[in-house]
């Protein structure tokens, strides 16, 4: 049995976003959303729909940008916001 990162996946209330992957990147995540049904015993469906859990993940376990949150909330230090894209 693989130890993955995720679990299986929780429904929510998503908000739309647009992202362009890779061929190779899009291939992976069809891959793991494969694995993950088989461990889970739960089928993704779209595997577009792990983008979202993996990226909480990801940041749920960056030590980084947790201590800077912590920061931030504790108002040390402000987190800077990302530019705006000019249209």
């Amino acid at each position: 049995m693989a130890k993955l990162k995720l679990g299986a996946i929780v429904d929510d209330k998503p908000v739309k976003v647009s992202i362009e992957l890779s061929a190779a990147v899009h291939r992976d995540l069809a891959a793991y959303a494969q694995v993950l049904a088989r461990e889970t015993g739960v089928s993704v469906g779209d595997p577009v729909k792990l983008i979202s859990p993996m990226i909480e993940r990801f940041m749920a376990t960056d030590r980084g940008f947790a201590k800077a949150r912590r920061d931030h909330q504790n108002g040390r230090q402000p987190i800077p916001m990302p530019a705006q894209p000019k249209n």
